[in-house]
């Protein structure tokens, strides 16, 4: 299955994607096992983690064919080669670099790039990207999204990142967002696997109630 092909039907099962932020690589699986038990089959393991290409690499033989594996916090072409090499399919950035976006495309992975307003959201498209991250979701709300989901094309999938739990999932579904990046609601160092799991299944829920 083609990394496009698999970013869309693990969005249409269940479009979460796993922030792993600071997970470590001896114990990447386990957690990665736990997600995907829960139904979350979209994991990126950010570039500013402990080790993360090692991580990315447990990840790929581990459960590469069942879930879409790779990168977050990519910032520059070398690091999207980088990711590329260990195998990720995955490639989410902070910001809309072209240069960044262009280069995971020629690559043939999925590419999330981060933005915060209309002009740079249409940069993002022209320049190829999969879908969208509004980023810092917190630092907008569901109305910007719902003025932002009116001008821009509807085929392009957004995802809302930072903030997101379950108290508010539901006012940004309504407000246009196709799914979300779950950072420290889902993970954070130090938790075990069981504890994710267990956090996981109740954001799951929450996306499937509508």
């Amino acid at each position: 299955m083609s990394p496009l092909s698999q970013f869309q039907t693990a969005m249409a099962a269940c479009p979460l994607v796993a922030i792993l932020r600071g997970v470590r690589p001896e114990e990447v699986v386990e957690i990665a096992e736990a997600l995907i038990a829960s139904g979350i089959s979209i994991i990126e393991v950010p570039l500013n983690s402990p080790n993360p290409l090692a991580s990315i690499e447990l990840l790929v033989r581990a459960a590469g064919a069942r879930a879409l594996i790779g990168a977050g916090t990519v910032l520059s072409v070398d690091q999207v080669n980088a990711v590329a090499a260990v195998g990720g399919r995955l490639i989410v950035s902070p910001n809309v670099d072209p240069l960044v976006i262009r280069a995971a495309t020629q690559s043939g992975m999925v590419v999330l790039p981060g933005y915060a307003t209309p002009t740079e959201a249409f940069a993002a498209i022209a320049a190829g990207a999969t879908g969208l991250k509004l980023f810092p979701a917190e630092a907008a709300s569901p109305a910007v999204l719902k003025a932002h989901r009116a001008v821009l094309p509807h085929q392009v999938p957004i995802l809302a990142v930072g903030g997101v739990d379950v108290s508010n999932m539901e006012a940004w579904r309504q407000a246009g967002a196709d799914g979300f990046g779950l950072g420290s609601a889902l993970f954070k160092p130090g938790m075990t696997a069981s504890e994710v799991g267990m956090r996981a299944a109740a954001l799951v829920g929450a996306c499937a109630a509508r």
